[in-house]
């Protein structure tokens, strides 16, 4: 940096701030002093820099991995995501270190910040744990969760109207003549029991009861999925509509009743929730309800910058909409 300072005519310090983008320093200056760095070959000495001011410029991105499902992160609504985060992380000059930990042990996720390798916390999912998590927040550790808005929550989070979701879904299988609609989820997870509420509220505007033996509690797994589907035909358990908490399970779900001589939707209604890339390539294409995980990767991190400024983060809902394919046309 004296080298360059000496070869331009300036200080060393008008040459930090030039190559840090100030605008204390003037156009003509600093592109004389790129210019010369650029020649040089020089680079900024990131973790040096980082030393100095305390911040490291890498955001954390943490998912939890359920021992038992083992969700994989190559997941289309993982990397989808993941890759929003990453878009607007970038934008604000920031690095993304992706890290997975068990789910029951959530306490990790300050770890990252507390060992100094992260300025700040995105977690993907509540999944039980509302109560460590705002153990967490209470710490004044930076952090924005992707999930639900839950009672007495002391974080922020960034989600859809999960509720709404699960309405929309169920009350259009409903108006084309579905009866006896099974849902595909885990109804323990706040995200999923949301979508679970909708369910149910599109029934009663319609005052129609739900047989409980529609009411599928089954993992996030797909051969759990296949099983469940399965099992409800070997018991002869009727059903004319099927709506699953997750794009994924919704799609097994169909390849397991078309292997089954199960025809959708001719026999069975299917729809399904995030309309992740496949979702529009599936045969039958799959309706289903779409989040915008692209704009909810911008919104997850620009809640946490407001959290890195020193403010306080509002949580956000962001829009649901249903998209219609061919898996509910008869």
């Amino acid at each position: 940096m004296s080298d360059i300072a000496r070869m331009a005519g300036v200080n060393v310090s008008t040459v930090s701030r030039a190559l840090s983008g100030s605008t204390l320093t003037n156009e003509e200056t600093r592109a004389r002093i790129i210019e010369i760095a650029t020649a040089l070959n020089y680079t900024v000495n990131i973790a040096g820099q980082s030393l100095r001011s305390g911040q490291t410029r890498t955001v954390g991105v943490v998912i939890p991995i359920d021992p038992i499902s083992q969700d994989h992160i190559s997941d289309p609504f993982f990397l989808t995501l993941l890759g929003g985060i990453a878009d607007a992380l970038t934008d604000r000059g920031y690095d993304m270190l992706v890290s997975r930990i068990d789910v029951e042990d959530l306490d990790a996720t300050g770890h990252l910040f507390d060992t100094g390798r992260t300025d700040g916390i995105i977690l993907i999912g509540q999944w039980r744990h509302h109560d460590r998590l705002n153990q967490i927040a209470v710490r004044g550790i930076p952090l924005i969760v992707w999930g639900a808005q839950l009672p007495f929550q002391k974080y922020a989070t960034v989600g859809t109207d999960n509720a709404l979701g699960g309405e929309l879904a169920t009350g259009h299988l409903l108006d084309l003549g579905a009866r006896r609609i099974a849902f595909l989820g885990d109804t323990e997870l706040p995200e999923y029991r949301l979508r679970y509420d909708g369910y149910m509220t599109a029934h009663a505007k319609r005052g129609l009861l739900v047989d409980p033996s529609l009411t599928r509690a089954v993992p996030f797994v797909p051969d759990a999925i296949q099983k469940d589907v399965e099992s409800m035909l070997a018991q002869k358990i009727v059903f004319d509509g099927l709506f699953a908490t997750s794009d994924v399970a919704a799609m097994t779900a169909i390849s397991t009743l078309l292997r089954a001589g199960v025809r959708v939707p001719d026999d069975v209604l299917v729809a399904g929730y995030d309309d992740i890339g496949p979702a529009a390539y599936t045969h039958p294409s799959l309706t289903t309800v779409r989040q915008p995980m692209r704009e909810a990767g911008q919104r997850l991190v620009d809640c946490l910058m407001t959290q890195l400024e020193g403010k306080a983060a509002n949580s956000v809902v962001l829009p649901t909409e249903l998209v219609i394919r061919e898996s509910t046309r008869r």
